[in-house]
């Protein structure tokens, strides 16, 4: 699992070390150094003769990069390190002259550390350096900035990203991708998507969170000997691989059909049967104990020829999945919806007003309290208040419905420039865990924030959503009295869910387009290869 904390705890807990005189900076250059070589041999055949242009902010991230220029032409990297703030480090600047890189807008001799702003004509002449080099080290903000780029900095990433769609230059960030929010991952102006993000000390938890987290496709944490303090739930974190075998509810030798887990599904409808059929499918594929789908007849009949294993009906669950396909005007699934939101709380809202918490929730396995996973159609039937077990899987632009419903007018486009912003909102005014679906996934719930980027772009497709909420309904249903018992596991099997989900879009047909029932058909095989790797 990775961790990404906010940026003054990495620099509360950086405070002492660097008190105490210990070279973080120097730290820091030697391993980015060293990470750049790696690529430039990959890249370039050696370090030798290679191309690299650094990007210098004003701050110790503008030195890191400095510094790092000096190693890389001691190794005889042909360096460039662009100046591009008013002023720059002193002590980088002046390894960097002394070990021979090239430095545009470098200080005058009276002034060594200002600088002036870099004429357009050379800011053009950097862009297209860039563009040409192995490798462009960016190196302009670390974690204490704030807000958008600003002049130079931000028209040569401009020129930059005009031209780089032609261009095979590989980017690596020092500590994050200049100009993201670093704590709330919003994209505020110009940024370089970096190739590789080489986060000092630890990982910011801009880093993970959507819309920056597209901007940081790889991040690798460089170990400078910072120990930052358990984070406790101010922390957001990242399922990895590894992470399924110990969430999964893998069945016992000794398990029922029952005891695996029941999932019943509404879902479908005469004019969207299909959406009944994938999700039923899903929570077959992967792995539960049994399936009831309740829905109109042409919706059940489909459903029943694609996966005859399925049980027509209501009955006991231990879990529900509702609303994936539903109409709007269907009366008979708005009270099945009603029924199953029931089952997650019945009796429990006068007790959730008067303490603000949930009872015990004992008997979920038993015909009691259960998780619910509520999508599309069914999310304007939900109750004032929810349980924490139940799991909403809102796009951006459900979820802005939902809010504006509940006194917070909000348009889908200012839910995507702040995805985990709104999904923490829509969390505290229903009580509910959210699942909010996107290119990275962001979960909120009592355990905290969970953000996913495990799915292809191809995975953008008609019925994903419905995969993915059966998948989850299954993950519930074989967990459901962990779930009720600790809400804060709900969190972390809603973001298993989107986790295994991205990769069977992978698996199906890695590089290429997928469909909704591709990646239905690659579930088991997906699971298997995940359960087999070591936790």
């Amino acid at each position: 699992m990775i961790e990404a904390v906010t940026s003054d705890r990495i620099r509360a807990a950086e405070g002492p070390l660097l008190a105490a005189g210990t070279p973080l900076m120097e730290r820091a250059a030697h391993q980015v150094a060293l990470r750049v070589a790696d690529v430039l041999r990959a890249r370039a055949g050696a370090v030798a003769g290679a191309r690299v242009v650094v990007l210098v902010g004003a701050g110790n991230n503008g030195g890191d990069g400095l510094h790092a220029a000096a190693l890389l032409a001691r190794r005889g990297a042909r360096v460039t390190a662009a100046l591009l703030a008013e002023r720059a480090h002193a002590g980088g600047v002046a390894a960097a002259r002394a070990a021979g890189v090239r430095l545009v807008a470098s200080p005058g001799k009276d002034r060594p550390s200002a600088l002036p702003d870099v004429p357009r004509a050379a800011q053009v002449a950097v862009a297209r350096e860039s563009l040409a080099a192995h490798v462009v080290v960016d190196a302009l903000c670390g974690i204490g900035a704030r807000g958008a780029l600003r002049g130079s900095a931000a028209r040569v990433v401009r020129e930059i990203n005009r031209g780089r769609d032609g261009s095979d230059t590989f980017v690596v960030a020092v500590d994050v991708p200049s100009g993201i929010g670093v704590d709330d991952g919003v994209v505020p102006g110009p940024v370089l998507a970096a190739d590789l993000v080489l986060a000092c000390g630890g990982p910011v938890a801009g880093l993970l969170l959507p819309p920056a987290a597209r901007l940081a496709p790889v991040v690798e944490v460089l170990d400078l000997g910072v120990d930052v303090p358990d984070p406790g739930e101010q922390v957001v974190r990242r399922l990895e691989d590894a992470d399924v075998r110990a969430l999964w509810p893998v069945p016992h030798a000794t398990d029922d059909k029952y005891a695996r887990g029941v999932v019943a599904i509404v879902a479908g409808s005469r004019t969207y049967p299909g959406a009944g059929v994938l999700c039923a499918g899903a929570a077959v594929a992967s792995g539960a104990g049994m399936v009831r789908y309740v829905g109109p007849r042409r919706a059940e009949d489909l459903v029943l020829a694609a996966h005859p294993e399925v049980v027509p009906g209501d009955g006991r669950a231990q879990a529900w999945v509702v609303g994936p396909g539903l109409e709007p005007d269907d009366e008979d699934a708005e009270r099945l919806v009603r029924a199953a939101l029931g089952r997650a709380g019945a009796g429990s809202e006068a007790h959730f007003a008067a303490t603000g918490v949930w009872g015990s929730g004992a008997g979920a396995t038993d015909g009691g309290v259960v998780p619910v996973v509520v999508d599309a159609g069914a999310l304007a039937l939900l109750p004032t208040r929810c349980a924490p077990w139940v799991v909403l899987t809102p796009h951006a632009g459900e979820l802005a419905r939902l809010l504006t419903s509940r006194g917070r007018p909000v348009s889908r486009s200012a839910v995507e420039a702040a995805p985990a912003e709104h999904a923490a909102e829509a969390a505290r005014l229903t009580g509910a865990t959210i699942l909010l679906k996107g290119a990275t996934t962001v979960v909120v719930g009592r355990g905290g924030v969970l953000a996913q980027a495990d799915a292809p772009a191809w995975l953008a497709t008609a019925g994903a959503g419905d995969v993915l909420a059966g998948l989850l309904g299954t993950l519930l249903a074989g967990r459901a009295a962990d779930a009720v018992r600790d809400p804060a596991l709900v969190a972390r099997l809603a973001a298993l869910a989107a986790l295994v989900h991205g990769r069977a879009a992978h698996d199906a047909n890695p590089g290429g387009p997928v469909s909704a029932s591709a990646v239905l058909a690659q579930l088991p095989r997906t699971v298997a290869r995940l359960l087999a790797l070591p936790a």
